[in-house]
């Protein structure tokens, strides 16, 4: 690698976002090469619940909202790559389930039954009962509601996976990454003292976004980190679960995921409203101890005697917005050669990677055969974040 590397796209970040870029424009034939610090999915992507939202989630107040709309086509276009028909190939990728649900204890009050009454909404929910309830809630105790929505989860760890497997030999690991500039203009980067020249550089490095920024010499696009404490839990009594639990909020009480372990048990992951504002300032005893009422309270069949708990923070890293508001959709920036940008979802990277496409194609960026690359070091894939902590 002694000679400079040339390619049409230099991507920067082997999460989510960046993996599937990468992966759609090897098949529009681009040259590419993406660059990751770490593991590949090892920054947020591995710690997503693997939820391909619809936008039902937000729009709890009983309406539909910006971000609901924007969100809406993604399921289906998720569905189309993991049977091998859309604009990936993601068969082999795990389905956890095919459905996603909204949970209610008890009596829907207020706001919520105009949500279930919307006709807007009526076409994403359906009542389940009996049998066709999730698992976990099919006690002689639950006296709940349960609604399924037209979503779905994956498993985030064999979604990496095939991503890498997908974006072929363009993936390479380096420790410093730094501007490579001809008089004055950004031209590339060098990577680990090797230099790579890019007619486009795409920063998506989730949180590492802000510091690619500072070394690049610019202050914009502003980055906000929203934090959350998440908790886990495994035991051997724990079945499948994927539903938001409705409380009198505008926000899911709490957001349950379960995701298989090496040792065949069931850990479920808990968000929501659980771990945002309260659980991010609480300690980690503290986080677990909240979540053990939840649960008592919500589910008082459970034994959890025999369970495992942790806790995890997160960081979500969007474009800054007023007042720190979750951003609608994908976001990508551009100013010259480079191009920075968050998906803001796992859901959204198929249309993160559509914006830079477009981005390409409106400055005349064509798809190059590309050059053989000489061996280069590979990023490792990330591991269950479970399996440390469990």
């Amino acid at each position: 690698m002694s000679a400079p590397l040339h390619t049409d796209v230099l991507i920067v970040g082997g999460g989510i976002a960046g993996l599937w870029l990468v992966a759609r424009l090897r098949r529009q034939g681009y040259a590419t090469l993406l660059v990751e610090r770490g593991a590949l999915g090892g920054g947020q992507s591995v710690k997503s619940q693997g939820i391909i939202h619809g936008g039902t989630k937000y729009a709890l107040h009983g309406a539909l909202t910006g971000a609901s709309e924007a969100i809406a086509d993604m399921p289906g276009r998720w569905r189309e790559a993991l049977a091998g028909s859309g604009e990936l190939d993601l068969r082999g990728v795990r389905l956890l389930s095919d459905a996603h649900y909204l949970w209610s204890p008890g009596t829907l009050a207020g706001n919520l039954t105009s949500f279930f009454a919307s006709k807007a909404v009526r076409s994403r929910v359906a009542q389940v009962k009996g049998d066709d309830l999730p698992p976990a809630l099919r006690h002689p105790r639950f006296k709940g509601k349960v609604y399924r929505l037209s979503e779905l989860v994956v498993d985030v760890p064999s979604l990496i996976a095939r991503l890498a497997e997908l974006a072929g030999p363009e993936l390479v690991a380096a420790e410093r990454i730094e501007p490579l500039r001809d008089e004055g203009e950004l031209v590339g980067l060098r990577l680990d003292g090797h230099e790579v020249r890019a007619q486009r550089i795409v920063l998506t490095a989730g949180a590492g976004n802000a510091e690619l920024l500072r070394a690049l010499g610019l202050s914009q696009p502003a980055m906000q980190l929203r934090p959350l404490h998440m908790v886990m839990l495994k035991g051997p009594t724990l079945r499948p679960l994927y539903a938001h639990c409705l409380g009198g909020g505008t926000k899911p009480r709490i957001t349950v995921t379960s995701h298989p372990a090496a040792d065949g048990q069931w850990v479920w992951y808990l968000g929501g409203a659980l771990a945002e504002a309260d659980g991010v300032a609480r300690d980690s005893e503290q986080q677990i101890a909240a979540a053990k009422r939840e649960l008592a309270e919500l589910m008082p069949w459970l034994d959890l005697s025999e369970a495992h708990w942790a806790t995890l923070r997160i960081d979500r890293a969007e474009p800054a917005q007023s007042g720190q508001a979750r951003p609608d959709n994908a976001f990508l920036h551009d100013q010259g050669r480079l191009l920075v940008g968050w998906p803001t979802k796992l859901a959204l990277a198929p249309d993160f990677a559509q914006r830079v496409e477009a981005a390409l194609d409106r400055d005349g960026i064509h798809s190059a055969p590309a050059a053989p690359l000489p061996p280069l070091p590979r990023p490792a894939l990330a591991a269950p974040f479970w399996e440390g902590l469990l």
